[in-house]
């Protein structure tokens, strides 16, 4: 059930996922849904809330609809540095000077500029070949050497003045727990649990966040964020291949790079670019919060106006990501040597979040996955050519693929489990699955959706996900969807989208193998 009310200057309006039907039997539809009051805001912001009295507690968080693919090249990664600013403080906590504090941080802009400006002149010198890296110390300038002893300077001074981590210390204290967020390519989340009795600090302290967010340490921040891409992706075994994989698969589409961002466009983001950033796409109607918990509906609506009706409309519409994945037209190969066991990864264009196809791909992935899936059985258990197997259907806002992943058993070669995948794929074409198959694979399916209410966090987390992706009724709406799949629109997918002009294939194999690994085509 669901409510869409609209709220105006003087007055406030008053007032699952999943179908069980061969694990517990037939249940009225109006039973499986998640009960979702929807609220809109003076200033255009929307609430979503769900009323549970399980436990005196509430999950809460919100929804900024912006990701990585809202970007650009050159200032790639700036959407989750963003995610990591948020949690610097407001111009009331954080600082024991808050009126000082923002001169410092004007006077840091200042100098950062003409840093820049330095900087750029070695870029120069490095591209006509002078220099052979523009980032070591013995190429800076003196200039360069002065501002940055006297930025040194303004971030001491600063860092007497910080209270560090005082966000979450109020949080902790008031008791709340697990406050964190994530940043994807489509969208940026923040949430938290807290006692019930704590809904109006949520409020405050998630407004003022909103209304006047202050972005201290930036510079600080940056380093931190480029030191997580080193220990996430340039120090672990296949980082670094994962990343260039998903490169060769998206060739026009902003979903090319990844959401950590380009090495060198991280150290190059200056707060400048993220304060345009914010007033674009942190404002009222390009955020969504969401409540699940012991709440008073009535209640948290007026605390919603009280405090995030605060914030002030954008001054104009955060633009949409027209750019679209060019149709492919040949098959693309990426063979690397790793640090790691003899491997294949196939991914194929798909198609975006409740696209009536991604229903039935959905499906496909649950089908050929896991320890019951055909990949497994075929491939682990029957024919033991690999140690493990995983296919995945990535539903995104703007566009999807589908991956099937799997680790090659010596003395078996990665092209050789290539090989077994798609004679695996050949079979969904040419034979339709059997009725039991695909009532089994719905029914699990339909158990594992089930079980992701059985919580407030769990709840929160999918009304967050699904209201990033596109509309937050697919909570209650997709349930529907996966079981009227039919076995003729499994094989009609299969035979769409598994095609090899619209695969790119990955190798990978260890380096001590590369000698003896098989170079034979396949098809």
């Amino acid at each position: 059930m669901t409510a869409q009310i609209s709220i105006g200057p003087a007055r406030f309006g008053g007032f699952v996922w999943g179908v069980l039907t061969w694990l517990i039997g037939s249940i009225p539809a109006a039973a499986q849904q998640v009960p979702v009051v929807e609220v809109e805001l003076t200033n255009g912001m929307r609430l979503l809330m769900v009323e549970r009295r399980d436990e005196p507690s509430v999950a809460g968080g919100w929804v900024a609809h912006v990701g990585s693919a809202n970007e650009r090249p050159g200032m790639t990664g700036l959407t989750h540095l963003f995610e990591h600013m948020m949690f610097k403080g407001t111009r009331t906590i954080g600082t024991l000077d808050p009126a000082r504090d923002l001169e410092i941080i004007a006077e840091q802009e200042r100098i950062r500029e003409q840093m820049r400006q330095e900087e750029s002149k070695l870029r120069a010198a490095w591209r006509r070949g002078e220099i052979d890296d523009w980032r070591k110390p013995e190429h800076r300038t003196p200039r360069l050497r002065e501002l940055e002893a006297a930025f040194q300077k303004l971030v001491e001074e600063q860092r007497r003045l910080l209270v560090k981590n005082e966000f979450d210390r109020i949080y902790t204290a008031a008791g709340a727990s697990g406050m964190n967020a994530f940043t994807t390519e489509d969208f940026t989340a923040y949430f938290i649990t807290l006692p019930a009795n704590k809904l109006e600090l949520w409020m405050w302290m998630e407004s003022e966040r909103l209304r006047q967010p202050v972005l201290r340490e930036f510079y600080a921040e940056r380093e931190v964020v480029s030191e997580e891409r080193r220990l996430r992706i340039e120090s672990t075994p296949l980082g670094r291949f994962e990343e260039a994989f998903n490169a060769l698969f998206w060739q026009a589409h902003p979903y090319h790079w990844p959401v950590i961002g380009w090495p060198s466009d991280i150290a190059a983001i200056s707060k400048a670019q993220a304060d345009e950033f914010y007033a674009t796409y942190y404002i009222p109607e390009n955020v969504t919060l969401v409540l699940v918990g012991d709440l008073q509906t009535n209640r948290a609506i007026a605390l919603a106006q009280k405090y995030f009706g605060r914030i002030p409309r954008g001054n104009r519409t955060p633009p949409e990501v027209l750019t679209e994945e060019i149709p492919p037209v040949a098959e693309r190969r990426m063979y690397a040597e790793v640090e790691a066991n003899p491997q294949v990864r196939v991914a194929w264009l798909t198609v975006p979040f409740a696209h009536r196809d991604s229903y039935a791909l959905e499906l496909l992935s649950e089908l050929l996955s896991h320890r019951t899936g055909r990949l497994y059985k075929g491939l682990v258990l029957g024919r033991q050519i690999a140690t493990q197997v995983s296919a995945t259907q990535n539903s995104q806002k703007w566009a999807g693929n589908f991956v099937i992943s799997a680790e090659a058993r010596s003395p078996h070669h990665p092209e050789e489990v290539e090989k077994a995948i798609y004679e695996e794929l050949e079979r969904l074409k040419n034979e339709r699955v059997p009725p039991e198959e695909l009532q089994k694979v719905k029914n699990n399916f339909a158990a594992a959706e089930y079980r992701r209410l059985t919580s407030n966090f769990s709840i929160l987390v999918q009304l967050l996900v699904y209201d990033g992706l596109g509309d937050w009724r697919e909570i209650n709406a997709s349930g529907a969807k996966y079981q009227q799949v039919s076995a003729e629109d499994l094989q009609r997918v299969a035979c769409k989208y598994f095609t090899k002009e619209a695969r790119v294939v990955g190798i990978f194999t260890r380096k001590a193998d590369v000698a003896s690994t098989s170079s034979s085509s396949t098809p």
